[in-house]
This record gives structure tokens, C-alpha cells and sequence, in this order.
């Protein structure tokens, strides 16, 4: 057996920030002396009341004290992590709930963390897992190698009601038991009481950065088999019971989910580092403003998604923000199986009609880049010969009466009330994007859908649709994340099928990390290119903003953000 290259094992509490040199490198600012560094130029509609205790209080005899606030931009889809596909279900479940592997505060690296070490067999199709031996679950149960074997059989065996084409455990592990073709999975074996084997059909590179994404958190058995037959309705879905009640191994333990307050406790048995907060509030507060509003307020004690609009006002109110790298791709999705959209030369005019420039301008924080490309810089896998597309409208204008458009009307779904990380404002991305198609040419329908009213499943399923706009957050550290993710295979958002992109990501995916496989990424991205099966946008910037009394928040690029690492201090 050889090592696992990918992530050396650390020593000490991986959830400790206690001289973390990214703590100091990360870009915290007070507003009022840099607010004009982040605005390019323009943003923009409630309030709050659960406020956050006035000053905190340090950990004692009875454990961690302080209360952090929260405002979410949306209230979580669900709490079971293996069904999410949704930052701010995300962001809440990181707090319950954790994997084997970790994230590194400073690179995004992979790092131990429910395993101590791993290793990889010379054929890269079985890991062996060294766990951990002090921890329990939040509901007593201990974990251990048998917890890891029932997690991992249970996202094999999910039925297929649940599996949509945006669920985690698909892009990573392309199949499920009733298709052991095409699955990677192959099965999990308890070695022994903490240590056990992974094993997998064929080599896959990023399994190991994969297993730090959230949707890959270990759950109770217990509480899973307790919650298996029920189901409960939030927010207009119905979801499992679990999804309303998660038990995991993290700093905090779930407590309630009422309405648009999601509230978290500190579990008194963690087995790592118990930090100052003893309390977490979740609250969703959907437009910016509100949020804006709350926290000055001191309603809440931060909140994520800054707009360019809040800038001035945290800036005139001494408030903190606080800034990622970048780690996101927005674009303009293409249904090419609407009529007319399946014909590349249409879908290369709706490129050509694009001045990417002047739909960011004034709409994204200052560092946001326009894209050409699905794969972000961080990842060091960007192509210097992808097929360019310059905004010439003229060639876009020729290119339609080559395909032969008819003026067919094309429905363009964008989504309503929801600020994302990578679109902080999507009537107005909408409004500018449509603009230029219609400048160009194109009959553009608006479809405007609320996010909150099923925006995710409309837009990937088979809705009659020609264009839509979305984004995808990373959520670990490989280029199969994005282009694996997005066009790894056919799915109904894009109805996209080219061969020849799905078997270069496929073989990407099983090259060791090297020269070879960067040569076999920026192959697929070039072709990816060609065939314009979406529009790259911009690679955003997201940036958080904080109340005086957060001495220091653990910001990721792939947000891995848990609040056990929140620092309060008097202000």
C-alpha cells in the first residue's frame, strides 16, 4: 500500500484555527477604509428579530456560551446532506454533520478528519481508512468502521425518487446498485472496528478531495433507520424526516427548524475543539437589504452574499467584510434540445452576443472576471486554447441565418427573491443578458420563477425551455467538480450529448494528479468550447460581511465554514 499523495495526514484538531497563517492572509477588511475597492457600481428590498447576545461569552465549566446569528439568503432545502444541492442547506448541515476527510483552512487541500490517515492501494482502486476512536454521534451511537459501511451502502442504495440529476453522489460516483455498470462504488468492508476499506471499480483521482464535500458527511445509522419511513413538508417540499432532524458527529447538534429559523446547540461530547459558540441561529432573510438592515441593527452577527449596494452602507457603519477567493462559475444555460438550439451555429451566435464585460459591470464585487471557461484559476487547469468568442454581434446576426432561426420565441427562465454566490442579482444579470440577445437577433421570452418556488428543478429538468441562468459553488478541490459535475454526462438541464466530452472527463478522472491529466482538463474544456453547450459568465468573487464583535471567521473557497472556529470578542 502507498500513501494517499493527495492528503497528508496533519497532526492536531483539524477544526483548530490557533496560528492558521490563512486566518491572517484572508482578505478582512473594515468596510469604511477600502469600500470603494469592491464596487464596480450598482443593487439592491426585511428585517429580522432574533438578536445576537451583546457581547460573548468565552467557554467555561458549562461549555461553549456565545450565540452567533446568521441570516441565510434562502431557507435550506432539506438537512440531509446526501440530498442536498444547495448552499445554505450546505451551510448548515457542515455544522451537524462530518466527513472522513477534511478541508485545509489555508489551501482547500484535503486534510483528516472522522479518518486520522489513509492509505491507497498501488492500483488506486481501494483506500483503506484509519478512523477515529473518541467520537460519538449525537445521538449516543458510537462511530465507527460498521457507521462508515451503512453510509456509504445507504447513497449506493437510494431510490431512485430521490436521486435528482444535481445529487452529489451521481457526479462523483456516476451510478447506483441498480446500475453496477456504470457505478465506481463498489463496496465498503469493515477491516475492523475503526478502520475500514473503500473499495472502487476503477481509479478515481479526486475520491478522496470528493469526500470533504458536504454531501458526503457521515449520519447516525441509527437515526437514519429511526427516520427512514417518515416524511414531513417544509418549505412546499416534502422531504424525509431526516431531512428535518440530522444526527452527525459535528460541534453542533440540531435542535429545531421552525419557519425560517433553523437553530443549532453545542454538543457537549465533540471530540475536537468545542471553540466560544455555544449557540447558532440560522434566520433567512431573503433580499439583501434585509440583511443589510439586520445586521446593522445587531440583529444578527453576519451574513454572506454581500451585494456592491452594501458596500457604502457597511462602510459608513464600521462593519467588517470579509472576502473569498474565488471559486465559482455563473453561466447561461442552453437547452439544446429546444428547437433551433440543438444546431451549434445558434448556440456559438448566443456566445458571440455576449459582451461579458457589461453584463459584470456594476453588479459584482470588485476581483470578479469574466469567463471563458468552466474551470476556475485556483484549480490551475485553465486552457489557453479554448475557441474564443469575442462580442460581435454582427457575426452573431450571420450565424442565425446560417442556422436558419426563424424567430421562434425562446423562453429564458432567470430566478427571482434569491441572492447566490454566483449571482448576487439576477433580474439585472437577466435584464442585460437579454438585452444584447434581443440586440442580436434572438425573440427572448422572460420567465421569471421564485427560487423558492422549485427554480432548481425547473431549470434542470425538462421544462420547456431555450436559455436559463445558474452557477455552480465548488464544494472541493478538482476540476472534475465543475466539468464532471456539469458535463460529465447527459442531463436534462442541457440536454447535451457529445461523446467525446463525456469520455475525456472519464478519463480525467482516473489519471493521477500530474501533467497528463492538466493536458486531458484543458482537452475537454477546448472541445467543451467548440460545442457551447452553456455561456462562462464570471468567475464571482462572494464576500461575507460581520458584525464588530467577530474577532475572526474561518472563510473557504469552498465553504467549509464551521462556526466552532468563530472568534467573539467585546466591541
Amino acid at each position: 500500500m502507498t500513501k494517499s499523495g493527495r492528503a497528508k495526514p496533519v497532526s492536531g484538531t483539524p477544526n483548530s484555527d490557533s496560528g492558521n497563517p490563512a486566518l491572517s492572509r484572508r482578505s478582512v477588511i473594515r468596510a469604511g477604509a477600502v469600500a470603494a475597492a469592491f464596487m464596480l457600481a450598482g443593487c439592491t428590498a426585511e428585517a429580522a428579530d432574533d438578536s445576537p447576545s451583546a457581547a460573548p461569552t468565552a467557554t467555561g465549566p458549562a461549555g461553549p456560551q456565545g450565540r452567533f446569528v446568521f441570516a441565510a439568503a434562502a431557507p435550506p432545502a432539506t438537512l440531509d446532506p446526501a440530498l442536498a444541492a444547495d448552499t445554505e442547506s450546505y451551510r448548515i448541515t457542515r455544522q451537524v454533520l462530518e466527513g472522513l476527510v477534511g478541508v485545509d483552512a489555508l489551501t482547500s487541500a484535503p486534510t483528516p478528519l472522522l479518518a486520522k490517515s489513509w492509505t491507497k492501494s498501488e492500483d488506486r482502486r481501494t483506500y483503506t481508512f484509519d478512523l477515529r476512536r473518541d467520537v460519538t454521534f449525537h445521538d449516543g451511537e458510537p462511530f465507527n468502521a460498521e457507521a462508515v459501511r451503512r453510509n456509504f451502502e445507504r447513497w449506493y442504495t437510494l431510490p431512485e425518487s430521490v436521486r435528482s440529476d444535481s445529487l452529489m453522489y451521481r457526479s462523483v460516483f456516476r451510478g447506483f446498485s441498480d446500475s453496477p455498470k456504470t457505478a465506481i462504488y463498489r463496496e465498503c468492508v469493515v477491516v475492523d472496528e475503526y478502520t475500514v476499506r473503500v473499495e472502487l471499480n476503477e481509479p478515481l483521482d479526486s475520491f478522496i478531495p470528493a469526500l470533504a464535500a458536504p454531501a458526503f458527511a457521515m449520519s447516525s445509522p441509527k437515526a437514519l433507520t429511526d427516520a427512514d419511513a417518515l416524511t414531513q413538508e417544509r418549505n412546499g417540499r416534502k422531504v424525509s424526516a431526516y431531512g428535518v432532524s440530522p444526527v452527525g458527529t459535528g460541534p453542533f447538534r440540531f435542535v429545531s427548524w421552525n419557519d425560517d429559523t433553523v437553530e443549532l446547540a453545542a454538543y457537549p461530547g465533540y471530540w475536537g475543539e468545542a471553540g466560544q459558540i455555544g449557540t447558532v441561529v440560522f434566520r433567512t432573510i431573503a433580499s439583501p437589504e434585509g440583511r443589510l438592515r439586520a445586521l446593522k441593527k445587531g440583529e444578527v452577527d453576519g451574513y454572506d452574499l454581500v451585494t456592491v449596494n452594501d458596500v457604502g452602507d457597511l462602510a459608513r457603519n464600521g462593519l467588517q467584510i470579509q472576502q473569498r477567493d474565488p471559486y465559482s462559475i455563473l453561466y447561461l444555460g442552453i437547452n439544446s434540445s429546444f428547437p433551433g438550439l440543438d444546431d451549434v451555429l445558434m448556440r456559438r451566435a448566443v456566445a458571440h452576443a455576449i459582451d461579458k464585460p457589461a453584463v459584470l459591470d456594476g453588479l459584482f464585487l470588485n476581483g470578479t472576471k469574466p469567463a471563458n471557461q468552466f474551470l476556475p484559476e485556483k484549480l490551475g487547469l485553465t486552457s489557453d486554447s479554448v475557441t474564443s468568442y469575442g462580442y460581435d454581434v454582427d457575426k452573431a446576426r450571420e450565424l442565425l441565418k446560417e442556422a436558419g432561426y426563424d424567430g421562434r420565441e425562446l423562453p429564458f427562465y432567470y430566478p427571482r427573491r434569491v441572492t447566490r454566490s454566483y449571482l448576487p442579482t439576477p433580474e439585472k444579470i437577466y435584464a442585460r443578458l437579454s438585452s444584447q440577445l434581443t440586440a442580436a437577433g434572438f425573440n427572448i421570452r422572460p420567465v421569471p420563477v421564485d427560487w423558492s418556488q422549485g427554480y432548481l428543478e425547473k431549470v434542470q429538468g425538462k421544462e420547456d425551455r431555450a436559455f436559463h441562468l445558474l452557477g455552480l459553488a465548488g464544494s472541493y478541490e478538482a476540476g472534475d467538480n465543475f466539468l464532471g459535475t456539469l458535463f460529465g454526462r447527459y442531463t436534462d438541464e442541457f440536454s447535451f450529448n457529445d461523446p467525446e466530452v463525456f469520455s475525456g472527463i472519464e478519463k480525467a478522472r482516473t489519471l493521477t494528479e500530474g501533467q497528463e491529466q492538466t493536458d486531458a482538463y484543458r482537452g475537454i474544456t477546448d472541445r467543451i468550447s467548440e460545442r457551447v453547450p452553456a455561456v462562462p459568465l464570471a468567475f464571482p468573487i462572494s464576500a461575507l460581511a460581520l458584525s464588530p464583535r467577530v474577532g475572526s471567521y474561518p472563510t473557504s473557497p469552498v465553504l467549509h465554514e464551521v462556526f466552532n472556529r468563530v472568534k467573539l470578542t467585546d466591541s
